[in-house]
């Protein structure tokens, strides 16, 4: 067994068989406090906290996984392949594209298209669809119209770029019907799908391409409470 790896200091069995992965550690520190139970932290390498407790009586982990997809490729492979993690569900902020989005609305990727080369490893002679778990997006939709939480579901942009000189190029994006950007999914999805894993984005608006409003960053950390319940639910 290749544990502890280079990014992780679990054991194995330290780890649930299904992770919450915010980007932000913070994000994931404040999940761990908040919503579960006998929490034991798993990971402080890099500080990228990762913890392990009970929520309702199931085992569950959350663990950052920093910024861009090369950040959560890493992290999600090693659960997968080294410590059998079998669900990722990705908890993290988007900027709205689609202009009927507010702040704090719930996005769950269905799909996510991208502008990044991360797909190049697998030497498919065509463009791989970056899709979501069937299973988890079935029973996230399902939590959240027993919760009346409102969610958008359909796909999003996971961009390379986060200070992008072609400062226009989102309304292409926006008229192909893409309701929002993020910077992970799509390598999350690509690797879930490559090790034989499941895995969904659970996305809320922190701010918007049509508008000046934005959320602070403690906020994004500590207030984007209704993803986090629709996750734990389906966990």
């Amino acid at each position: 067994m290749n544990v502890p790896t280079p990014h992780n200091d679990a054991k194995v069995g330290d780890i649930a068989k299904t992770v919450l992965m915010p980007g932000d550690p913070l994000r994931a520190k404040y999940i761990a406090e908040n919503y579960l139970k006998d929490v034991k932290r798993f990971n402080t390498t890099r500080n990228m906290f990762g913890y392990t407790g009970y929520y309702k009586d199931k085992k569950i982990s959350v663990m950052g996984s920093g910024m861009g997809i090369p950040s959560i490729g890493i992290y999600s492979y090693e659960l997968i392949k080294y410590y059998g993690v079998e669900n990722i569900i990705r908890v993290g902020s988007a900027g709205a594209y689609n202009k009927d989005l507010k702040l704090y609305d719930v996005i769950l990727a269905m799909g996510s298209s991208s502008d990044s080369n991360f797909a190049h490893q697998y030497q498919l002679n065509g463009h791989y669809s970056a899709i979501a778990s069937w299973d988890l997006l079935y029973k996230a939709v399902k939590v959240a119209e027993e919760k009346n939480i409102p969610v958008h579901v359909g796909n999003v942009f996971s961009s390379d770029i986060f200070y992008n000189k072609m400062t226009d190029d989102w309304k292409k994006w926006e008229e192909m019907g893409v309701l929002a950007v993020e910077m992970e999914s799509y390598g999350l999805y690509l690797t879930a799908q490559s090790l034989g894993a499941n895995a969904l984005t659970i996305l809320t608006v922190s701010d918007s391409f049509h508008s000046e409003e934005k959320t602070t960053a403690e906020q994004r950390e500590k207030s984007f409470t209704k993803m986090m319940e629709i996750a734990l639910e389906i966990a």
